[in-house]
């Protein structure tokens, strides 16, 4: 059965996404059958950086997350700051990239939603609440000059080793 929305849930999504970072993806790596990632946007109106863990699906060299509020009608936030801005940061593991969002469309998304049904059998239920679920997918992106602050660094997308002194010298 798919989770609801309760006060529990939301402090797991405040607390995962620290915990999956810290770790480098040791803690938590694993939901409902799928892989976690963390994905960096920009806030659309706020223009500051953005931070949520999400279960993808592996395509390929790509990663497929589903832009579905646990089958609320409506859609993520974070899936509003991709059309924004659809540059992002993915990390997997302790791998961080550039990336650049896309929407799956036609035949690529019924398959891309086959896939993740069976992965994820619950998502299935979610078709019955929230009728156009939209499925985005994260490419590698390289390009010089973007990049963005996200608490405690900075990442350039020439070197995501970078960092700004005073994040190296913070304990």
């Amino acid at each position: 059965m798919a989770l609801e929305r309760s006060v529990v849930v939301e402090l797991f999504w405040r607390v995962h996404k620290h915990l999956y970072r810290w770790s480098d993806g040791r803690i938590g790596a694993r939901m409902a059958n799928l892989p976690v990632l963390l994905l960096e946007t920009v806030g659309r109106r706020s223009g500051t950086p953005r931070l949520n863990a999400l279960t993808y699906l592996p395509w390929g060299d790509a990663c497929v997350v589903i832009a579905s509020l646990l089958g609320e009608p409506r859609h993520p936030a974070w899936y509003h700051n991709l059309r924004a801005r659809p540059e992002v940061f993915v990390q997997v593991g302790s791998e961080r990239r550039a990336a650049r969002a896309r929407e799956a469309e036609g035949d690529e998304r019924e398959k891309i939603w086959d896939a993740l049904v069976e992965q994820s059998p619950d998502y299935a239920v979610y078709m019955d609440v929230q009728q156009a679920i939209n499925v985005a997918i994260f490419e590698r992106f390289e390009q010089e000059g973007i990049g963005f602050a996200y608490p405690t660094q900075t990442v350039h997308l020439a070197n995501p080793e970078i960092r700004l002194a005073q994040d190296r010298a913070a304990p």
